[in-house]
């Protein structure tokens, strides 16, 4: 029994201790608090595990896939289109990929959180860009200016798939930048004959020199064949060129092209409008080896052809 009172009258005391304890800290005022916040500060400046320095820029090339599509048609392939390319990043280890459905990282001004910075990345973060977004997105002045500066002065990459010649109608240099206009799609989703004009390409080399392939084939406008490499077109001979929505009257209707705009390298192909275009081996291959030539990973042309 004695036992038993000695253990009660320990724990009895211990409770009463840590009571008097945090009572008596609570009681102890500011001065005392800052103290003990102070401490903590310091073993945080002492302490390795407190000393972690900002994790090391990854060796892997980023991309930053960007499918604002706000403001037009919804097409049902933008969520696949940017998991694959996403998905083909981290497989190969090359990229990692950031996918945004807005324009906020179209900037090389810092992101603020209220009055603070934010972690986000801003395009001084990024490699390349993959976009397939559309019609008239909302960029600041400020935006405009950063995005054109990517490409032109910093000498990143930009890879546009399907819809891209369809956004910033509004804005001309984008339309120089990205090499021609969208002027309809005449047939709507057909299987169109493609023939590769540079079979040296990357991202042509896996084509057969003639090939169909089923989707919504673009007709464009204002472009040059002096200005763009081009680098597979449509066979008219297999087109409905009676169509009233045709409105070409020399035949040219371009799948892809390369090309550079200041020190950037910029791709573009009309492929990609269904979510099963992104299923497809070929199409897969022909945007990722398009981001790596983009990125500077692989060498390919962009002066046009001659003859064309």
């Amino acid at each position: 029994m004695t036992r038993y009172l000695i253990c009660f009258w320990a724990l009895t005391a211990l409770w009463g201790g840590a009571r008097i304890s945090t009572a008596s800290g609570s009681e102890r005022g500011p001065h005392h608090r800052s103290v003990g916040a102070a401490t903590l500060a310091t073993a945080r400046g002492t302490d390795p595990a407190f000393q972690q320095p900002p994790p090391p820029r990854p060796t892997r090339k980023q991309v930053l896939a960007w499918g604002d599509v706000r403001y037009g048609f919804q097409h049902d392939s933008v969520s696949h289109a940017l998991a694959t390319i996403e998905r083909l990043g981290r497989e190969s280890g090359l990229y990692d990929t950031y996918i945004r459905t807005d324009s906020q990282l179209i900037t090389k001004q810092p992101i603020m959180l209220g009055s603070r910075p934010s972690n986000a990345k801003n395009l001084n973060y990024f490699d390349a860009i993959f976009f397939f977004g559309l019609r008239e997105i909302e960029l600041s002045d400020q935006q405009k200016t950063d995005l054109m500066s990517f490409i032109k002065e910093d000498g990143k990459g930009f890879v546009g798939a399907h819809t891209a010649t369809t956004a910033f109608f509004s804005w001309p240099e984008f339309g120089e930048m990205i090499g021609a206009r969208f002027d309809e799609h005449p047939w709507n989703v057909i299987d169109g004959t493609v023939v590769i004009d540079d079979p040296l390409f990357p991202a042509m080399k896996h084509f057969p020199r003639v090939s169909v392939i089923r989707d919504e084939h673009y007709q464009h406008k204002d472009f040059s064949r002096d200005k763009i490499r081009v680098l597979a077109h449509l066979d008219v001979s297999k087109l409905d060129m009676k169509n009233p929505r045709v409105r070409r009257t020399d035949g040219d209707y371009p799948v892809a092209w390369s090309k550079m705009h200041g020190k950037g390298r910029v791709f573009y192909a009309t492929l990609g409008h269904a979510p099963e275009s992104w299923d497809n081996p070929q199409i897969q291959k022909m945007y990722f080896e398009a981001l790596k030539w983009a990125m500077g990973l692989s060498e390919g042309e962009t002066k046009p052809l001659a003859g064309n």
